[in-house]
């Protein structure tokens, strides 16, 4: 029987951002003592392989649950396929004012405006060498607040350089709502600049270190279907391995009349199931046959991790989700879509 539904009521009886806090605190003492495993489910062994990589399973964690990379352990332990941390950004950078995390739970879903809240990419990288974990890491990078829109394919090469050893994949989070004017790097001009920088020095890289690392490019579920298009154009031109859909949404129609609806910052968990799916959809259509997708938003159930594979999702990714389901929604996910 699964212990969330006890801990549950607890945590949502703190202010999200503590219970957040305090749930990977847990949760890195259980792994630690031994005591996790008696807890979660025996990680589904269902190998797939997707950008060169070996896939244990199909469900992975997604970006910003652990931005720092200082519970891959534990968060492993869950029975993930692989795990992707960060945002990080070159600088560390203290984010938006608190409160910035807030539930809407007749939703399932929470917005927040976090703002790339994050120690800097070294201090990831430092936690990442102290790691045991060897499965599949990717790491999720971005720009720092103050780093001009111009200026912003620096930020994404400073980090490629520091965490290219590291990870088994990079994704380019281009879509946040809760940094100034980064959607805009979405843009068919912006997103050329980005992707022939970050391109030119994976080259680099790859011949430096003997070793290609596959890049993803994550994208907005609020996007037109010409802009997913375009997007879908410019990822296959630049030799994008793979493409995440979606972030969060700032949309709010979904959510209309309750309480926090309102609040800035991007919304996230049931909501967002649909949308996501649209662009997935949207994707697969533009992209050639094959090319790895990413499905993630909106998962709180098997049938909705199974309904993103049918929307042309190759992997998904998990993160809302467990703030309401807990950690048995990843067995869940993962025996949905099994192969």
């Amino acid at each position: 029987m699964s212990f969330y539904p006890l801990l549950r009521p607890l945590l949502f009886a703190l202010e999200a951002e503590t219970a957040h806090e305090a749930a990977t605190r847990g949760l890195a003492l259980a792994a630690a003592t031994g005591t996790l495993r008696f807890a979660v489910d025996a990680p589904l062994e269902d190998p797939v392989e997707v950008m060169g990589l070996r896939f244990r399973n199909r469900v992975g964690l997604a970006a910003g649950l652990d931005k720092n990379g200082v519970h891959v352990d534990a968060l492993a332990a869950l029975g993930f396929g692989f795990v992707e941390i960060g945002t990080v950004t070159p600088k560390a950078q203290p984010g938006n004012p608190r409160p910035r995390m807030f539930r809407l739970p007749g939703s399932e879903a929470l917005i927040n405006r976090m703002g790339f809240n994050n120690l800097g990419v070294d201090a990831l990288v430092h936690a990442v060498r102290r790691s045991k974990y060897r499965g599949v890491l990717g790491i999720n990078i971005g720009k720092n607040a103050g780093t001009p829109l111009d200026e912003a394919e620096d930020d994404f090469v400073y980090c490629l350089k520091r965490v290219y050893r590291h990870a088994s994949y990079v994704a380019l989070n281009v879509s946040s709502p809760n940094t100034a004017d980064l959607r805009q790097l979405q843009g068919a001009n912006e997103l050329d600049r980005v992707l022939g920088a970050i391109c030119a020095e994976r080259s680099r890289l790859a011949a430096k270190h003997e070793r290609y690392v596959p890049l993803a490019v994550k994208i907005a579920p609020d996007l037109a279907d010409e802009q997913i298009e375009s997007i879908a154009a410019r990822l296959t031109a630049h030799g994008i391995d793979a493409v995440i859909a979606t972030n969060t949404t700032i949309a709010r129609e979904a959510v209309a009349g309750q309480p926090h609806a309102e609040e800035a910052g991007g919304l996230s968990g049931a909501p967002l199931r649909e949308p996501a799916n649209r662009v997935i959809r949207a994707l697969r259509a533009a992209l050639p046959s094959g090319y790895p997708i990413i499905g993630v938003g909106g998962i709180l159930s098997g049938a909705d991790a199974r309904a993103k594979i049918d929307a042309g999702a190759t992997l998904v990714q998990l993160y809302t989700g467990l703030v309401f389901r807990g950690p048995a929604l990843v067995a869940e996910c993962a025996r949905a879509i099994a192969s």
